[in-house]
């Protein structure tokens, strides 16, 4: 398996998915699994695959915010860091010669693979949408295609389509759900009570992620009982109002223990190209009702009036705080949220079994061609 991010260890929330979906994969009997991704504490039963050199770099990469940011942030390394990656990429896959199957999160780690005809699965996530939209970037991709068997696994329902359309001639595109921690699953919540309700938003502090928190949210904290906590690491030179209580990135043990049992939502008003907000998920099933801008990534997850509010504007934000505020009908709001994540989601075990599936059944039909 190949990844860009991984987490330093346990308090570090970047890259927490990856290490989730690894270890998940390693408890299962019937896999063996490599692991080439920045450095950070692993399942005993994972291989590291990277150089010390590689692994140098790639800790590196997640200090200065990751590949998408590199390219985001423009001037030479928006050039440099992409370039560097896929020479590290080209030489780790031709070093890995006993290996049945590729596992490659993110589209641009699959440019450099090697035509041997090892198949292939693809995790995609909303970022990659936006790479798709890169000079040559589909006829590279479908050069890589074309010489095994693909299967290419969005972690959201509303990539399918447009991969279909790129891919489909090519590669099989099944959405394939990320899993949740038990520990989100565990939270207790006692009933509102009071009016000076807390309210949380957590996400990388970049204008498209923020997208209108403050401007709508204004009316209804800004000298109000009720207080917004912020939590994310500040990636963008971003101005935080002082109505806003801004903590800073926050660990997924902080948050789970001394934040989310006593909020009464999660509101994410993103612009961002989402493909599955994992906090969303997590938030979903500690049972917090989700306040959420109308995207394709939101829409897919909140049921608007049962497990959140979908917000096109200031005043329906409004109408959801108010909602929400009502103690019996946030508590059905936060029954209903946990109950669709155990379901449609389950854990991180629900979802290596996921992957497990699909690995049998590419190589079953990669041996038979």
């Amino acid at each position: 398996m190949s990844s860009t991010s991984y987490p330093s260890g346990m308090d570090d929330w970047k890259g927490l998915f990856i290490r989730h979906l690894a270890d998940a994969l390693a408890r299962r009997p019937d896999i063996r699994l490599g692991l080439w991704a920045p450095p950070g504490e692993t399942h005993p039963k994972v291989s590291p695959a990277a150089t010390a050199r590689e692994s140098r770099w790639l800790a590196q990469l997640m200090l200065d915010g990751g590949v998408a940011h590199a390219i985001r942030s423009g001037g030479a390394r928006a050039l440099t860091t992409p370039a560097t990656l896929l020479w590290f990429l080209h030489r780790a896959y031709r070093r890995q010669t006993d290996l049945d199957l590729y596992h490659v999160n993110w589209l641009q780690n699959a440019l450099p693979l090697p035509a041997n005809g090892k198949p292939l699965l693809v995790s995609v996530l909303g970022t990659d949408m936006e790479l798709l939209r890169k000079p040559l970037m589909r006829s590279l991709l479908r050069r890589v295609f074309r010489h095994r068997r693909t299967m290419i696994c969005p972690n959201a329902e509303w990539m399918v389509a447009p991969l279909e359309t790129l891919f489909g001639d090519l590669a099989d595109v099944r959405f394939v759900p990320f899993g949740i921690d038990p520990v989100w699953f565990g939270i207790e919540r006692p009933p509102l009570a009071g009016n000076a309700h807390q309210w949380i938003v957590v996400s990388r502090l970049t204008r498209a992620k923020l997208g209108s928190l403050f401007e709508w949210c204004a009316p209804l904290f800004e000298g109000r009982e009720r207080e917004l906590h912020l939590f994310g690491p500040r990636q963008e030179a971003v101005q935080v109002p002082p109505w806003i209580r801004y903590h800073g990135p926050a660990s997924p043990e902080a948050l789970s223990r001394d934040w989310f049992p006593n909020a009464a939502g999660l509101i994410t008003l993103s612009r961002h190209a989402e493909g599955r907000p994992q906090v969303m998920l997590e938030a979903m099933a500690a049972g917090l009702p989700i306040l959420a801008s109308r995207l394709p990534a939101h829409e897919n997850i909140v049921r608007h009036g049962k497990t959140g509010w979908l917000c096109d504007g200031p005043e329906d934000v409004a109408q959801g705080v108010g909602q929400f505020e009502e103690a019996e009908l946030n508590r059905q709001a936060g029954r209903a949220a946990r109950d669709w994540a155990a379901a449609e989601i389950g854990t991180w075990d629900d979802c290596a079994q996921r992957y497990a599936s699909l690995y049998a059944r590419l190589m079953k039909a990669s041996r038979d061609d």
